[in-house]
């Protein structure tokens, strides 16, 4: 049963969970208990716990090897901003992915406006979690028509790409050992070991 909403902006915190909003009150949010997540989808308040240093390490790493890429490869423009922890906005939700990645624009992005050309999520253990990243969030993401949808499972030890273009959804799996290209960061090479060894690292600081 929905939380009615407070008439003053709420201290979000885990007591909150299913309160109706809309996107506007959501965004003028500025207290929250920083021992969880929050995402509004379809109008209803969301509440997760922080993610594990498993899902964590490997983003930071995913993060590094994108700005080496940015700043020394000779394509390295192509990348615009990355930035981990970000809401991809739509008119009724705030929909928070793990990381997303501005390429192609030639200028610094308004996140506001410019929807990403990459989003990237790091599947976590919980069923619900599987079920958002793989079938909820795709769909959302086609919707939006983002480029590039990227799902990093480390229980399956695989890359999974989902393509949007005008002729319609590719989908692509890469393994461990694989290395992945996209013409959305031309010459960028992502080492799918060096992703996996971090989940490995961060899983023993769980």
């Amino acid at each position: 049963m929905s939380i009615p909403l407070p008439t003053a902006a709420p201290y979000l915190c885990l007591e909150l969970a299913g309160t109706l909003m809309t996107p506007e009150e959501f965004d003028a949010v500025e207290e929250y208990d920083e021992e969880y997540r929050y995402e509004l989808v379809h109008g209803v308040l969301v509440v997760n716990p922080i993610l594990l240093a498993a899902e964590t390490d490997p983003n930071e790493e995913l993060g590094h090897l994108l700005r080496l890429y940015r700043d020394q490869h000779p394509q390295g423009a192509a990348l615009n901003l990355t930035l981990p922890q970000q809401y991809v906005r739509t008119r009724e939700s705030r929909r928070l992915a793990d990381r997303l990645i501005w390429a192609g624009l030639g200028r610094v992005p308004n996140r506001r406006h410019d929807l990403p050309s990459i989003v990237v999520e790091f599947v976590s253990a919980r069923r619900r979690d599987r079920q958002r990243d793989y079938i909820d969030k795709r769909r959302k993401y086609r919707e939006l028509a983002i480029p590039e949808y990227w799902i990093f499972d480390r229980f399956q030890r695989t890359l999974t790409v989902i393509r949007n273009r005008p002729e319609g959804e590719e989908e692509l799996t890469r393994g461990a050992q694989e290395v992945y290209t996209t013409p959305l960061l031309p010459g960028f090479e992502l080492s799918l070991a060096a992703l996996f060894a971090a989940t490995d690292h961060g899983a023993q600081a769980d």
